[in-house]
């Protein structure tokens, strides 16, 4: 384990007095201890002591104002001093009889966990708070009392894996040997669990399922039955919202608990500070920290600390004008971020101007969007989604999901403050009634301030709270890319292939468009001279909070993946990747043909790559052709234009074709890997490789199909993919997961 200096160097100085004390020698501690070692091990101590208390002995209490003031969870500043991993301590002082335990990739699991506790609430008078489950340890959760109960919804990623914040507890939960504070059982506690999975996988749900099977064997009491939420049909929000209900008709059962009418309970304070303006350097307008706040940006970046990173140099790559296909290198020299071939760069929108400014117009907010508001949470274990004080237009602009799909939920909530009595019917029937939603709102894609106009054309819904937008709405998530170079070719610049979405919906009157690739769309038209881009009729704030990212930068950090090659670069590998999904495979080529200008031996390296015409949407169709001569033999390229030709002709078709290659390739311990549409190719593609196994070989079906499983479970066939939901839209890329629906 890795000590900080500070403990070293006091544990050498004590090691020091400790053993002059042993020996009983005054005079050998008051020889090896002069004037300057006494100053140093008093710096030291109290260095140490402030180490381990966090401060909290010389702690001053601040009151509401320190959250108003700065006290966010995106700045700790009010609360870090008394932070506690103790959960039933926690629950305990701050009086809460029900936790929900969250494990989020992309903020779905956190937001259902919210819904939930907000639910229990106002129905029936539960005190809840949401967990996030790396912020807590439970080796003592066997203390749970009886009267109090967890639920845990847990989200499902990559091939049954825990989400990253759940990693932990999953591990010790799960462990042979798990032991709590009192013994090895969990006999006092009482959980729920709902998961968020996706059916494109062999191991939907298997978190939950998983965790479900170990709390019960560990002598834990279940309520109601498991919630399964399905992101491979598109279904995840109203398998949630079936789910819930006989929920909580089981759980007023267990804990005999009386519904009563719900009533808006405001989360979070709103206070406008009048005596702050935007010009305040102490006004977060988008920094994601008080670091970036004071210009003074520093590492380590990840997932909540974002390097603002120069776009070194961009492209378009398609031929057509009307589709734009983006590709990026993004430099992140002199910084700790890192990654490996195959791994996952994420890029941090901004809303567009045109939706901010609807979104702030229809809740009445136009005249106060650079009026600055401190956000505080009213209960002690709320935390504010990002930092304060700030203002309207920077919380739209750069922390609120505004463009996103509507939840039918959140409609509900909203109907008690429609403007008009017709607007109040009309968001209430759409809250009940799922295939009117459906129908209305959701085959349209409508974000919430597009409903909101349209259930009461010109009137401002000036009665909504904020807080409740805050709570109702996602917070906005980084967009996860492919990274299309390789680290050994550039380590320090990051290439991104980005489509940019711009979608005519049948039967709707706009256009559905992409946050972060027309943002990205957005940069690349600036850098290329224009001055005022607004790809598809959008503009963005591309300078940032106080033109801090000018320039042409991009906020990004990086994320592992299990998306790999082989070790041994003499392995075969069979690649299929339509489209952008090709994106990796260009990085896994690009790495292939540099070892083999090193003179590695390479194995046969077989790429399958579709679009729709060899003259509009061949991607890097030059490249290839520089890797092929690096590559000699052991690269071959087989393309399938789906609309060159009299039939469509698509990946999976190839596949069959050169299916005697494939198999044999598969034999001698070949890779295969496929990146792109989860929806359609992938099961296709899953199916077609299940077949040529058997057809090969002569087994089958059956027997093809259980290979293949025994394929992915051994790690040699990975996939990467994204879904459009209806063919429509593309929503976050992940390493063998599919995430919820987020406009990219």
């Amino acid at each position: 384990m890795n000590k900080s200096p500070v403990l070293l160097d006091t544990g050498f100085l004590l090691g020091r007095l400790t053993s002059g004390a042993k020996r009983g020698d005054s005079r050998v501690m008051a020889t090896q201890l002069d004037t300057l070692d006494v100053l140093v091990l008093a710096a030291l101590l109290l260095g140490t002591i402030a180490y381990f208390t966090k401060g909290s002995l010389w702690a001053v209490e601040k009151g509401a104002a320190a959250g108003i003031y700065g006290g966010s969870k995106a700045n700790g500043a009010a609360t870090k001093g008394s932070k506690t991993r103790d959960i039933v301590k926690t629950m305990e002082e701050s009086d809460k009889n029900m936790v929900i335990f969250y494990g989020s990739q992309t903020g779905t699991a956190e937001d259902y966990a919210s819904r939930l506790a907000k639910e229990g609430s106002a129905r029936f008078g539960l005190k809840t708070m949401i967990a996030n489950l790396e912020e807590f340890d439970y080796e003592n959760l066997d203390t749970l009392p009886e009267d109090k109960i967890a639920v845990f919804v847990m989200a499902t990623y990559g091939e049954g894996e825990p989400t990253d914040n759940a990693v932990d507890f999953y591990e010790f939960i799960m462990g042979d040997d798990v032991n709590f504070t009192e013994g090895d059982r969990l006999s006092n506690l009482k959980f729920i669990g709902f998961g968020l999975g996706n059916n494109t996988y062999e191991h939907f749900n298997a978190v939950v399922r998983r965790l479900t099977a170990t709390l019960l064997k560990l002598g834990a009491k279940q309520i109601g039955t498991i919630g399964e939420g399905d992101d491979g049909t598109g279904t995840m929000e109203e398998d949630f919202l079936a789910w819930k209900e006989p929920m909580w008709k089981a759980l007023q059962e267990e804990m005999d608990l009386e519904e009563r009418e719900a009533v808006y309970e405001p989360v979070f304070s709103i206070t406008e500070l009048t005596d702050l303006s935007v010009e305040d350097n102490t006004v977060y307008l988008g920094e994601p920290n008080k670091n970036h706040l004071e210009g003074a940006s520093k590492g380590p970046y990840g997932a909540n600390n974002p390097f603002i990173a120069p776009v070194k140099s961009s492209r378009e790559i398609f031929t057509v004008k009307d589709r734009n296909c983006l590709h990026m290198e993004i430099d992140v020299t002199g910084t700790n971020l890192s990654y490996t071939t195959g791994d996952h760069i994420a890029v941090w929108p901004t809303n567009a101007g045109k939706e901010v400014d609807r979104f702030l117009g229809v809740l009445g907010l136009e005249g106060k969007k650079d009026g600055v508001v401190g956000v505080a949470g009213i209960d002690p274990t709320a935390k504010v989604p990002f930092p304060t004080p700030t203002t309207y237009d920077a919380i739209a602009r750069y922390h609120l999901e505004i463009c996103a799909p509507v939840s039918r939920q959140f409609l509900a909530s909203l109907a008690a403050f429609a403007p008009t009595p017709a607007a109040k019917e009309e968001l209430t029937r759409l809250g009940g009634d799922k295939d009117y939603f459906q129908e209305t709102v959701s085959s349209r894609y409508l974000n919430i301030a597009q409903v909101l106009e349209l259930n009461a054309p010109g009137e401002a819904w000036s009665n909504v709270p904020f807080s409740l937008m805050i709570e109702g709405l996602n917070r906005i998530q980084p967009r996860y890319y492919s990274i299309s170079s390789s680290s050994l070719v550039q380590p320090k610049l990051i290439s991104i292939t980005c489509v940019v979405e711009s979608i005519n919906i049948p039967g709707a009157s706009h256009v559905l468009k992409g946050v972060t690739s027309n943002y990205l769309l957005a940069l690349k038209q600036k850098q290329h001279g224009d001055p005022e881009p607004d790809p598809h009729g959008l503009s963005y704030a591309i300078t940032g909070p106080r033109n801090k990212y000018d320039g042409i930068h991009v906020p990004v950090h990086t994320r592992a993946s299990n998306f790999r090659l082989p070790s041994d670069p003499s392995k075969p590998v069979i690649m299929i990747g339509p489209g952008t999904g090709v994106a990796p495979f260009r990085a896994f080529v690009q790495e292939r043909a540099a070892l083999a200008e090193k003179g590695e031996k390479i194995g046969k390296t077989l790429l399958f790559f579709g679009c729709r015409r060899a003259s509009e949407d061949f991607l890097y169709q030059e490249e290839w052709k520089e890797y092929a001569e690096k590559l000699g033999d052991s690269f071959s390229l087989i393309t399938a234009f789906s609309r060159d030709g009299p039939e469509k002709v698509y990946v999976q078709h190839r596949l069959k074709e050169h299916a005697k290659e494939v198999n044999e390739l598969l034999a001698q311990g070949g890779y295969f890997y496929v990146c792109g549409d989860a929806a359609h190719m992938a099961r296709e593609v899953n199916t077609s490789l299940g077949n040529i196994i058997a057809q090969e070989r002569g087994m089958t079906e059956t027997q093809g199909e259980e290979i293949v499983k025994r394929l992915r479970s051994s790690n040699l066939y990975q996939v990467s993919l994204f879904l459009r939901l209806n063919c429509l839209y593309m929503v976050s890329l992940g390493p063998v997961s599919i995430w919820h629906a987020m406009r990219s």
